[in-house]
């Protein structure tokens, strides 16, 4: 039997969860990033240095996706108290709103899975996922693979 490799199934149903996620999302005049940043923001507020990192953002699409979320009245900015030099993002209480949206799709979706999986299968995925997501972290180099 012949697999495909780990970076293409992942890649593959990454977009394809992505692609449902915009479709659900757009029926709240929303997007999938939107909803992942709602969902990110603490109910304490959040410093936008943090936020990037916490969704696998880069800093500018960040940017833009922050400014659009305010224009939008979903959240606001205030000084962090704790460090002059940072911003923590807030929710407003339409922010609030809206991130109940995204986590009743989240959680209607992972219920779906759950539904159709043994929690043994859950596990397992859980188990090859933090393998894949360690390897990733300490992968240093390409070495020729060797046939």
């Amino acid at each position: 039997m012949k697999y495909e490799t780990f970076d293409s199934a992942l890649r593959s149903t990454w977009q394809l969860v992505s692609k449902m996620y915009n479709k659900e999302a757009n029926k709240f005049d929303s997007t999938m990033a939107t909803g992942f940043a709602l969902l990110s923001i603490d109910a304490d507020g959040t410093p936008s240095t943090t936020l990037g990192p916490k969704m696998g953002m880069e800093p500018t699409s960040l940017s833009r996706l922050l400014s659009t979320m305010e224009e939008r009245k979903m959240i606001y900015r205030s000084q962090n108290p704790n460090d002059g030099r940072s911003v923590l993002i807030h929710l407003t209480p339409f922010g609030k709103e809206k991130r109940d949206d995204s986590k009743a799709v989240v959680l209607h979706f992972n219920k779906k899975i759950e539904e159709s999986l043994t929690s043994e299968k859950i596990n397992t995925f859980f188990e090859v996922m933090n393998c894949i997501k360690e390897s990733s972290q300490n992968f240093e180099h390409f070495t020729p693979v060797l046939k």
